[in-house]
């Protein structure tokens, strides 16, 4: 009897199991999925995005939206009384310019060419910007040093005056020309911001960990910093993108722009600006879709912003 008691108490008695959590219900979002979550209920990413496909739609299909020559000229229509709001998506919609021209029609053609100038320069300045801030802040040391007084150089010309100065330089600027001078003066915001957080995460442990097991700088960079300060990064990059645009446009509009035979809003807003007293809607129309597109790029970053940035909420 005794043995059989003390033979009870040495098994231990059956624990309670709780039921098993479904497959994945615990698992931790990742920074994209937790994003995306913030994004879905934000009204500025949907309000930004929105505009935004039209906007690409237009620069990228404008036979959708208007089947008019934006070139073809008769100076019968001669400012034609201004907009003709009763026809809706017609040639007249938005009425003629001084040549004669449909302003619905050269403002929908007139989005490629200043949308694909800040696609152009954000991708370049990212990509330039990022290269200089990544060297710069992992290596530290001397190379650290010129390439920071390099950047700071460079920021103490503003990007507008420093574009008007190079783009004088070429004879016939189109999209490419104008990409370049403006990447040339609006690099240096993102080669901080990647510099200050690359040393920021150099020192996290899963970096010295990489280092220990032999991984090799190219690798370090790529595959452990990059994807970590891409952040903030990101947010900077869609924020300035509308800034671009209207860069864009305040070079043409200044002569130094694109030129025509281009179409663009700045060159419409240019070419339309003697003519203010006659005909201001031929200068309203290039100019409200000019900043509707910035003001769209501007929300979308913030959206971004407030959705990459955890302190923020």
């Amino acid at each position: 009897m005794p043995e059989k008691t003390l033979a009870a108490e040495a098994t231990p008695a059956p624990e309670a199991t709780a039921p098993a959590a479904p497959k994945g219900s615990n698992k931790p979002r990742s920074l994209g999925q937790d994003a995306w979550r913030e994004l879905r209920g934000s009204w500025l990413f949907w309000t930004s995005s929105v505009l935004l496909v039209l906007l690409i739609l237009m620069a990228a299909f404008p036979s959708l939206f208007t089947d008019v020559d934006p070139r073809h000229a008769d100076l019968r229509d001669h400012y034609l009384g201004g907009p003709q709001w009763s026809h809706f998506f017609q040639e007249d919609w938005f009425g003629y310019n001084v040549q004669g021209q449909s302003v619905y029609a050269r403002t929908v053609h007139g989005a490629r060419a200043s949308i694909i100038v800040g696609v152009c320069v954000t991708l370049a300045v990212t990509v330039l910007g990022g290269i200089v801030g990544m060297l710069a802040g992992y290596f530290g040391g001397w190379i650290d040093a010129l390439l920071s007084r390099l950047t700071d150089v460079f920021f103490g010309i503003p990007l507008l005056l420093g574009s008007l100065v190079v783009l004088q330089a070429f004879t016939n600027r189109t999209v490419w020309t104008v990409t370049f001078g403006l990447t040339a003066f609006g690099w240096m915001q993102i080669a901080r911001v990647m510099r200050g957080a690359v040393i920021t995460q150099k020192e996290a442990d899963f970096v010295t960990a990489a280092r220990a097991l032999g991984a090799g700088t190219g690798r370090i960079l790529l595959k452990h910093i990059l994807p970590n300060v891409l952040g903030p990064v990101i947010v900077v990059a869609t924020i300035a993108l509308g800034g671009y645009i209207a860069t864009e446009a305040t070079l043409s509009y200044l002569g130094l722009g694109l030129q025509d035979p281009a179409i663009s809003w700045g060159v419409d807003i240019s070419a339309s600006q003697k003519d203010l007293r006659d005909g201001p809607h031929a200068l309203l129309m290039p100019a409200g879709f000019l900043s509707l597109t910035v003001l769209a790029f501007i929300l979308l970053g913030d959206a971004v912003r407030d959705a990459l940035d955890p302190k923020l909420r």
